[in-house]
């Protein structure tokens, strides 16, 4: 009797546990890694170097006894440049980039000019007047906005805003009546304040190196560089500093 109850139990049980063998528990799906999308958003802090050139021009006037000549030179200037940069971007979803930089550059931009000719009173030849001027752009600087797309890693952008600079002058004059030789000379170096605008390509080569090339036209303004006046001989001269720079740097992200 006993034998024939085990039985049973087995017969009722087999399929319970066959039933239980046959249940699959859920199998969790493997994890995918998400890449990273980039942003250009966060601070940044680098190095430049570049060319730049431009016009001095000098508005001037010599005169003796009010005799004289005035007009407005010109001369083309050039040189290198360096420096750095610091700024700040933030990118919006659909791919809009603002952002504020600020660089500093040390300038080898410079030029001269020479003026001269001979003075008349009615026909007659009565003197003869020269000029000579020199200005350079020592060191120069901008604050400016940045408004831009970004493709991914490319950043395409416009900029403009405040530029300063410090601009050297000299100054040799110097006017004859055929008899004496009066002559004047000097000097100034003074910042100048301007504008400037201008726009760049920026490459993300990694996630926090960039490289970047751009393009500024520079307008420091119109300062006096000298002014003399004695009641015989009187000269003045000014100088109107603009120049285009084109730069290539690189940039570090935090």
């Amino acid at each position: 009797m006993k034998n024939i109850l085990l039985a049973g139990v087995a017969l009722v049980a087999f399929p319970v546990v066959a039933s239980a063998a046959d249940m699959s528990y859920p199998v969790k799906a493997p994890v995918v890694a998400v890449a990273p999308v980039f942003t250009w958003t966060g601070f940044y802090v680098g190095a430049n170097g570049g060319y730049g050139g431009g016009d001095f021009d000098y508005p001037y006037a010599l005169s003796i006894f009010g005799a004289g000549i005035g007009g407005d030179a010109s001369l083309n200037s050039s040189g290198f440049f360096g420096g750095g940069q610091i700024g700040y971007n933030y990118q919006f979803d659909g791919g809009v980039v603002i952002g504020v930089e600020a660089d500093f550059q040390w300038s080898g931009i410079d030029g001269n000019v020479d003026a001269s000719a001979t003075l008349f009173d009615g026909a007659d030849a009565v003197g003869a007047a020269s000029l000579n001027a020199g200005s350079e752009v020592e060191w120069f600087g901008t604050i400016r906005g940045r408004l831009g797309y970004g493709w991914d890693r490319a950043l395409l952008y416009v900029t403009g805003g405040a530029a300063y600079g410090k601009v050297s002058t000299n100054v040799d004059a110097a006017i004859t009546d055929f008899d004496t030789v009066l002559g004047v000379s000097g000097s100034t170096d003074d910042t100048q304040w301007g504008w400037t605008v201008g726009g760049g390509l920026e490459y993300a080569l990694t996630d926090n190196w960039s490289f970047k090339t751009e393009y500024l036209y520079v307008d420091l303004g119109s300062q006096e560089a000298f002014a003399y006046n004695d009641g015989v001989l009187a000269a003045s001269l000014d100088v109107e500093t603009k120049f285009h720079t084109i730069k290539a740097g690189l940039n570090y992200r935090f």
